[in-house]
């Protein structure tokens, strides 16, 4: 009987020593990790503290942490900064939108961007790489197959993943669109926090656009910029949702430089002047890829020709859905989040009107 309680208290010194070991290495990581955070906050950069606050600001579960190293009054001072600017009205005789798509009588041709729709169902899939980041560009050659997917009734009650909308419609592809209330990071995505256009009715018009908006006329040409509901009706918008800030207007570089942001995940939507929509998704959050600022995602627009673009919601919202599949990876821990809007490529010949 003595070996055995010999024996118990030998094993009970052993773990106890492990895990004094592990709350050691746990703390020093913790601290590690605080003073790194600090040096950025605090040290000589004014650029890599604001940048440092928006990284963690657009997260939502870990936003908190900016207020670690700042006061009130600063957070506010960078978020002001952030949705400062305005833009011109969307110039509509920039994109000419075909009457067909054309069909190259011998196989396959080569856009004016030099992207081949090898499988002619008129959707290319290109692979972004920049410095710290990689994504994926969806290009969408018919701009009439692309529209906003959400379901009004079910605002307030019941959000939904992008793979789930996609379902919904009876789509091929599909991204995350526009923000969402969510407090603490827990929210369930069913209600959208700035206003909704879907087929030409409005939700939530008293929130405001935020940032910006981006949405589709029933010409198909997209509209970015910070439109009051107003300018929507005027330009006849049917589609469209909010988040922002716009990245190309009318062909011109947004100088997003005040409008300080974080290395993240992110989403966003543009059109070439042939009226081809641009669908953007870019990684974040892991080893191959930080993610990306605004100014990555102006570049990346205008090199793939974009008239006019806007960001959209990013961070763990972030997803390409494409052929029954994810295209990123998912930058979330606990699951995909749920969402109330999204943007959708439908089949062709497809609509959701009627």
């Amino acid at each position: 009987m003595a070996k055995k309680k010999k024996t118990k208290s030998s094993f009970g010194r052993v773990l106890g020593r492990l895990l004094l070991i592990l709350l050691e290495t746990l703390l020093l990581l913790f601290l590690g990790l605080y003073a790194v955070m600090f040096v950025l906050a605090h040290g000589p950069s004014q650029k890599a503290a604001s940048e440092f606050a928006m990284t963690v600001r657009e997260t939502s579960a870990l936003k908190f942490i900016a207020g670690w190293y700042f006061s009130d009054e600063e957070i506010a001072a960078m978020e002001a900064a952030k949705s400062a600017g305005g833009y011109a009205e969307t110039d509509t005789s920039l994109i000419s939108i075909p009457a067909e798509q054309p069909a190259g009588a011998e196989g396959p041709q080569a856009d004016a961007w030099g992207f081949i729709d090898e499988d002619g169902d008129g959707i290319v899939v290109d692979r972004v790489n920049g410095k710290g980041f990689n994504g994926y560009m969806m290009i969408v050659y018919d701009a009439s197959r692309v529209v906003m997917g959400c379901q009004p009734a079910q605002f307030g009650r019941q959000g939904f993943t992008v793979e789930q909308m996609v379902q919904h419609y009876d789509a091929v592809a599909g991204v995350n669109a526009g923000g969402f209330y969510d407090p603490g990071g827990m929210g369930d995505g069913s209600i959208p926090d700035t206003m909704v256009v879907f087929k030409g009715e409005y939700y939530y018009a008293g929130n405001g656009v935020g940032n910006g908006f981006a949405g589709f006329d029933a010409d198909h040409i997209l509209h970015v910029g910070k439109m009051s509901r107003a300018d929507m009706e005027a330009a006849g918008i049917r589609y469209g949702v909010c988040f922002g800030p716009a990245l190309v207007v009318n062909g011109e570089a947004v100088d997003v430089s005040t409008q300080t942001s974080g290395l993240n995940p992110r989403t966003a939507i543009g059109q070439r002047p042939d009226g081809a929509v641009l669908l953007l998704v870019i990684d974040g959050r892991q080893a191959t890829s930080a993610g990306a600022r605004y100014q990555d995602l102006v570049n990346i627009m205008l090199a793939y020709g974009a008239v006019n673009a806007c960001n959209m919601d990013g961070g763990s919202s972030s997803l390409m859905y494409y052929n029954g599949e994810y295209l990123n990876n998912k930058a979330f821990v606990v699951g995909e989040r749920t969402i109330p809007t999204t943007w959708l490529v439908l089949r062709e010949g497809a609509s959701i009107d009627g």
